[in-house]
């Protein structure tokens, strides 16, 4: 089995999470240039600034990077002809099927790697003609599925003939060994990249970070069906307890609530920002 940096052309087998409003050009290129695949988050850019952060990352490095297309976006149609346009050769996907865009991609030579929360989306995908598949459970930070990284990536592994990239919780080098006796090839991080200085979120937030202990996480949405992992403070709290009495039934206006708490009230800890 080839290695994932074997597969990509980079020093180590880690790809940098394309987080939105926090992987941008500069930080892709930091990451790349530290030896990962840097991507390029494209899920809260627009056209305009998603080309200026690639011109932006081929001027800071001479490495490999990549960009993070979510595919429910609704400029996705014209991310997915800027990358070609720009002459990407990385791109992941989310939040979607990519299948209408792999054609183009491949014919443009560029690698298709989606992110998949089950073995039967990495099998419907792999007869499409992507070129690896990244596992993610639910450890992970952000939009999560149900299935852990420890149960998810060996059926992964199994139920396809692609290389399988494990993410979810993974933030030192006993996490990557275990990625790597799952069958892994190599690892997708994101959080634990949050508190490197050259992240672009707040100081306050990378503090918050790493006090954080193993139960300082909550993940908001997921009654709504659309999960989605924070960490826990008065505004992530109160959210959460407005879904359980509206599935209970004892708050029918409960989401009005939370949305009306979320925009009145002062977290804790700043959302993640730019400085």
């Amino acid at each position: 089995m080839k290695l994932l940096n074997e597969i990509l052309g980079t020093k180590y087998p880690i790809i940098q999470g394309g987080m939105a409003n926090i992987a941008t050009g500069e930080f892709a290129a930091a990451c790349s240039n530290a030896g990962a695949l840097g991507l390029i988050g494209a899920g809260g850019m627009n056209v305009e600034t998603l080309r200026e952060n690639i011109r932006r990352c081929k001027a800071l490095t001479d490495k490999p990077f990549g960009v993070n297309i979510m595919l429910m976006h609704p400029q996705a149609d014209e991310f997915a002809k800027i990358v070609v346009e720009e002459g990407v050769k990385v791109v992941t996907t989310g939040a979607g099927n990519p299948g209408k865009y792999i054609s183009m991609w491949k014919e443009a030579g560029i690698k298709v790697i989606p992110v998949v929360a089950a073995a039967v989306l990495a099998k419907h995908l792999v007869p499409l003609g992507v070129d690896a598949v990244i596992a993610e459970g639910t450890e992970s930070g952000g939009h999560v599925g149900e299935m852990t990284t420890m149960a998810l990536v060996p059926q992964v592994v199994d139920a396809v003939d692609v290389p399988v990239i494990a993410a979810g919780g993974i933030a030192d080098g006993r996490q990557l060994a275990a990625a790597f006796a799952l069958g892994a090839c190599g690892v997708q991080v994101g959080t634990c990249l949050l508190v490197s200085e050259e992240c672009p979120v707040h100081e306050n937030y990378k503090a918050a970070l790493l006090r954080a202990k193993d139960s300082d996480t909550i993940v908001t949405g997921r009654i709504g069906g659309t999960p989605v992992r924070v960490l826990k403070n008065r505004m992530s709290r109160e959210y959460v307890r407005q879904e359980k009495a509206v599935r209970h039934g004892r708050n029918p206006s409960g989401w009005r609530q939370a949305v009306r708490y979320i925009s009145t009230s002062t977290p804790d800890v700043p959302r993640h920002t730019r400085q």
